[in-house]
């Protein structure tokens, strides 16, 4: 699987941005889907995932209630809508895939290129 990740930017606080991760390959609908991030100095860190049928999703505690992953796998692509953005969520952020439903680094199989998300105060 190769994964194409999208649609970061510059945004004030209180705004909202919406990601997209675009993958290749017939097995896309069979891996959970997660998203991670690294903000500037710190480790990758999990934001979200959501299982291949998309009907099971986990937060973060940090961006729960802010931040929505879903995924539409007629195109192989999987979401994360992120609201009420603050400067803490400013980072590179990166999908993953992984055969279950899993939130560490070192279990996800196959990685996409980042894309910077940036929150002005």
């Amino acid at each position: 699987v190769q994964l194409q990740a999208f649609g970061g930017g510059l945004v004030q606080a209180g705004g909202s941005l919406r990601l997209s991760c675009a993958a290749s390959g017939r097995t896309f609908g069979s891996y959970a889907m997660g998203w991670f991030r690294r903000a500037p100095g710190k480790e990758r860190e999990f934001v979200a995932v959501i299982s291949w049928s998309g009907e099971s999703t986990y937060y973060a505690d940090a961006v729960k209630g802010r931040f929505t992953i879903s995924r539409d796998n007629a195109k192989n692509t999987v979401y994360l809508q992120m609201n009420s953005l603050k400067p803490e969520d400013t980072a590179v952020y990166y999908c993953a895939a992984a055969r279950t439903l899993v939130r560490r680094v070192y279990e996800y199989d196959f990685w996409g290129q980042g894309t910077l998300v940036t929150v002005s105060s």
